[in-house]
């Protein structure tokens, strides 16, 4: 079974991580809820608590297939400036494995190098801190092992793009039928 891990920092997007967390779980990816702060509750940008299901120490990258970046201000920010999420990330990245970010967060694959030369969108007004990347504006944007999304109203788009890297597209196709979108 696929793995993956999605990050959340104080004041992150409840849409971009449930709608996510979703999809992968409708398509049977094993995906883990982590708490950057320690604490079991991690509060969204609009005060909604979501319980993690494990903390950041306990996160080894080489266990998983994917680490997901939700967006939000600012736990996009907070996630940039998290050295453990940047090591994982970072780590992920050399392997091989998927790389996935949405809205602002993907200022933090930006500020790691990652996006250099890569096509990637992120929300309207953050362009500039994808160093390095060809910035699309597209819905979602894959390049190589790294996928990024626009914003809120793309979280399933992003979550079917991620779901079909890690299980193909039939089973994403299957899991976009079953939630009616088109």
């Amino acid at each position: 079974m696929k793995k993956a891990f999605i990050f959340l920092a104080p004041g992150f997007e409840e849409t971009e991580a449930i709608g996510t967390i979703d999809v992968l779980k409708r398509g049977g990816v094993d995906i883990k809820i982590v708490s950057v702060t320690g604490d079991t509750f991690v509060e969204s940008a609009h005060g909604v608590g979501i319980k993690a299901d494990i903390y950041l120490p306990d996160v080894k990258a080489e266990e998983a297939d994917a680490l997901i970046l939700p967006g939000g201000m600012p736990g996009a920010e907070n996630l940039k400036k998290d050295m453990t999420v940047r090591s994982l990330v970072d780590a992920m990245y050399a392997k091989g494995g998927l790389v996935a970010a949405i809205c602002a967060a993907p200022m933090v694959l930006g500020d790691l190098g990652l996006l250099k030369n890569k096509k990637a969108t992120c929300y309207p007004g953050f362009e500039s801190e994808m160093t390095g990347a060809v910035a699309t504006g597209q819905p979602v944007e894959q390049d190589g092992n790294i996928i990024t999304g626009k914003g809120p109203a793309f979280a399933y788009r992003f979550g079917l793009a991620i779901l079909t890297y890690l299980r193909g597209n039939d089973v994403a196709e299957e899991v976009a039928q079953g939630m009616l979108i088109s």
